[in-house]
């Protein structure tokens, strides 16, 4: 019969893994070792190796994690009955408040992914790029104009620029939270959004001649 896990397997697993962020975030992934990470964790470096084989299983779990968190969510809101502009404000809101506690890891998959391997980072990349999609369609859905101008992508990848750098910068413990904060991220993003003109397109030589003698 096979051995069923100790009780307490998965806690210490999602502890192991944050002292592992913690670590790999201040100190980068280069500059962390096995010995760093089961110091932190008070761990012998058997134990640790019990849950993870190596640093880069650990590296792979956190971005993994964190995406997968974060992709989860956008299915939850992308699943409910909500008109355009509801949809896109929950978006914002809910990924903004899940960086509370998450910090170290997003820092981790910001600045160490590059450190995966391909298959693995593949696999990351592909579920950022997924979660990116779901928040498109829903900037496409509030302004169809803008879609047609192949615009929804772009400005997508703009929210994730303003929300994805938030950790070089926000300190939570002041007067503001992320939960708190999330919704000014919304207000911003969605009267940015409201207020975004199209381009004019362009006209080749002969819709210009047109043009000209009209």
């Amino acid at each position: 019969m096979a051995r069923g896990r100790a009780a307490g397997y998965d806690d210490q697993r999602e502890a192991i893994l944050a002292h592992a962020a913690e670590l790999f975030a201040h100190r980068g992934y280069a500059g962390t070792t096995m010995n760093d990470i089961a110091d932190a964790c008070g761990l012998s470096k058997a134990t640790l190796y019990h849950y993870f084989r190596d640093k880069h299983a650990l590296l792979v779990s956190i971005c993994e994690g964190h995406v997968l968190t974060l992709r989860a969510l956008a299915d939850e809101i992308g699943a409910q009955q909500l008109e355009p502009e509801p949809k896109l404000r929950a978006l914002i809101n809910r990924i903004v408040a899940a960086y509370t506690g998450a910090q170290h890891a997003h820092r981790v998959l910001t600045d160490d992914v590059r450190f995966l391997d391909a298959d693995d980072r593949e696999r990351v990349l592909g579920t950022e790029r997924a979660l990116v999609a779901a928040v498109a369609r829903t900037v496409a859905a509030m302004r169809p104009d803008l879609a047609d101008a192949a615009l929804a992508k772009p400005l997508t990848m703009l929210l994730f620029g303003m929300v994805n750098w938030m950790f070089t910068w926000f300190r939570a413990g002041g007067t503001l939270d992320h939960e708190t904060f999330a919704p000014i991220v919304a207000d911003l993003f969605v009267g940015g959004l409201r207020a975004t003109h199209a381009p004019a397109p362009e006209l080749d030589a002969f819709q210009e001649m047109r043009a000209l003698r009209a």
